[in-house]
């Protein structure tokens, strides 16, 4: 095990941009960093919404802990336990979440961090990005001076410490006029606002005229159906399964009167969400000629409201027993469902579990 924490401590060293080889030795990559993380700075009236400290001797407390580091209680933000952490300078003035980070080659500046009290508060596999927020108090302005990064700072197992370095110098803290330090009293605080990515989304993918798209479907001995919804085997379009439901004396609504057709996606199909906006066309077709009842649909197929869509007045029951019109030929019925477009609306990120927070 220490190992194991020797690595990790030297790889987060390696990484620190004063310790690696290309920030040494490469003008452009340093430039590139110092651009990308960017730090923005100004006032509000508003205080830190998380977490106020206060201190109202520094020059003792500084004193006191020389090149330690000062650790407040843990306080809740974002749903996990988090730790306020200032750090002593030789300069005997102490700093909100580190005050000069001895340990990273800081001593004219306050540092301060945001850290996790344990690793184990993040779940392995897991991480969190954070936006912080660091405040400095002026007692003069009676202003909080707001200092954060243009970017979201990432807590993970083995990173469970973010904030500044150099948050802001010791001469400039120092000095009374500028209301930061007044009669050996002054303030911090924190804000962490989280931005939770739950891994939701959907995805929309459109299909015309997809394969397979024409199911057909001979109905044998159809005067002597005793059922009043008369139902298709299942057959499938673009992974999607569906089945043909017919009413051969008209359903509650054209009951005696019309032959009922419809259309049915299978909610045991797909997604447990299903959203399906279909293209379609119904067909009885006249056997012996050429002019078929055809009717066309487009409808969204929503596991929310109907996954059934179709016509009750598909076509008048008068014409199914007329013989002359061939549409019934030796007590056998011609029905075809043609799919002409399909878009399916899937959800993203259904199996993704990951965790993310701003401070």
């Amino acid at each position: 095990m220490a190992d194991l924490a020797n690595f990790c401590a030297a790889w987060r060293s390696s990484m620190a941009p004063e310790n690696n080889l290309l920030w040494r030795i490469n003008p452009e990559y340093r430039y590139f960093y110092r651009e990308s993380t960017k730090i923005s700075k100004s006032l509000r009236d508003a205080p830190p919404a998380n977490y106020t400290l206060k201190i109202e001797s520094f020059s003792q407390l500084s004193s006191m802990l020389r090149d330690d580091k000062y650790e407040s209680q843990d306080f809740g933000a974002c749903g996990y336990k988090c730790l306020v952490v200032i750090f002593g300078l030789e300069y005997r003035k102490l700093v909100l979440y580190p005050y000069g980070n001895f340990k990273r080659g800081v001593s004219d500046h306050i540092s301060l961090y945001l850290a996790m009290e344990e690793a184990k508060e993040i779940h392995p596999g897991s991480q969190v990005e954070v936006i912080l927020k660091f405040f400095v108090y002026d007692h003069i302005r009676d202003k909080f001076l707001t200092i954060q990064y243009d970017r979201t700072c990432r807590y993970h197992s083995l990173k469970t410490e973010n904030g500044f370095d150099k948050l802001i110098s010791l001469e400039l803290f120092e000095d009374c006029s500028n209301g930061y330090l007044v009669d050996d009293c002054c303030l911090f605080g924190i804000e962490v606002n989280v931005i939770n990515n739950e891994g939701k989304g959907e995805k929309i993918s459109i299909i015309k005229e997809p394969k397979n798209g024409t199911f057909t479907w001979k109905i044998e001995n159809f005067s002597a159906i005793q059922e009043s919804c008369y139902r298709s085997e299942e057959f499938t379009v673009a992974n999607l399964k569906w089945r043909l439901l017919l009413y051969p004396k008209g359903d509650s609504r054209a009951s005696g009167k019309s032959l009922s057709l419809f259309l049915e996606l299978l909610d045991n199909s797909a997604h447990p969400q299903l959203r399906v906006f279909t293209k379609y066309n119904l067909m009885v077709k006249r056997q012996l000629l050429h002019n078929h009842r055809e009717l066309t649909g487009s409808d969204w197929f929503t596991s929310k409201s109907s996954l059934t869509w179709g016509f009750s007045d598909f076509m008048p029951l008068s014409d199914i027993h007329n013989l002359s019109k061939t549409f019934l030929v030796k007590d056998s019925l011609i029905v075809e469902a043609k799919i002409t477009l399909l878009a399916d609306v899937e959800g993203l990120f259904q199996n993704c579990k990951r965790i993310k927070i701003d401070c």
